[in-house]
């Protein structure tokens, strides 16, 4: 497979370094790879709006006059698949960097050996993306991407899985469960949990992509933010 990354710098010097530790990566992983140099968030953004099939973004914070927190936020208006790594000389946007699911912070200058190792979780958690479940719904096939699940409850004896489009069907929680991977989390009995849908917890309630809040449940808070730590 061959994989679209994006390269947005203001730095001339800092893309062409960048980009040549992605020949380095890609040669030691024996993967293909096509990379593309933008100066500014505005030139990724006009690009985008024409051709959106990009794997992964390595983004830097600072540039100009948008920033690419500002990007990243656009960006995850309507793309959750989309690996964002930012790279960057400055330690401020760390909290930023998890309002939009981003796949990892680091600082430059960059270390070799982290960013490869980046790399290849972007790489890990973007196959893990072709996964697909299937559904008979009153002799309709429903396929659903699972990273396009947000949350799953349970009600009685049935599942309402959120995704793009609800899906509600005869199971378990628990035989869902064994359909997902790591990216999902068990919040008590009633409900999982997309971690990379997450954008903050307190110790009431998740607040999830696009304005979901879900109540979290007693004693679930330590949990919740371990298992978002170590998928991180």
């Amino acid at each position: 497979m061959s994989y679209r990354i994006a390269i947005c710098d203001d730095s001339a010097a800092d893309r062409t370094y960048i980009k040549s530790l992605i020949h380095i990566w890609a040669k030691k992983q024996a993967v293909s790879f096509q990379a593309k140099e933008f100066p500014s968030a505005e030139s990724f953004l006009f690009c985008y709006e024409t051709d959106k099939a990009w794997d992964i973004l390595l983004l830097d914070i600072e540039m100009g006059d948008m920033d690419g927190v500002s990007l990243a936020k656009k960006l995850r208006q309507d793309n959750e698949s989309l690996q964002i790594v930012f790279i960057t000389g400055y330690s401020d946007y760390i909290a930023e960097g998890y309002e939009v699911a981003a796949l990892h912070y680091l600082m430059k200058p960059l270390k070799k050996e982290k960013f490869f190792a980046v790399l290849d979780r972007a790489v890990e958690k973007l196959k893990k993306n072709e996964k697909v479940l299937t559904f008979d719904l009153s002799g309709e096939t429903v396929r659903v991407p699972i990273w396009q699940i947000i949350y799953a409850e349970v009600q009685l004896n049935y599942v309402t899985i959120h995704a793009k489009e609800k899906i509600r069907i005869k199971m378990t929680l628990s035989d869902l469960q064994r359909e997902l991977d790591d990216r999902f989390y068990r919040v008590g009995r009633s409900v999982i949990v997309n971690l990379t849908q997450v954008r903050r917890v307190t110790r009431s309630d998740i607040y999830l992509a696009g304005g979901i809040v879900l109540p979290l449940p007693r004693g679930a808070y330590e949990g919740l933010n371990r298992a978002i730590i170590q998928m991180r």
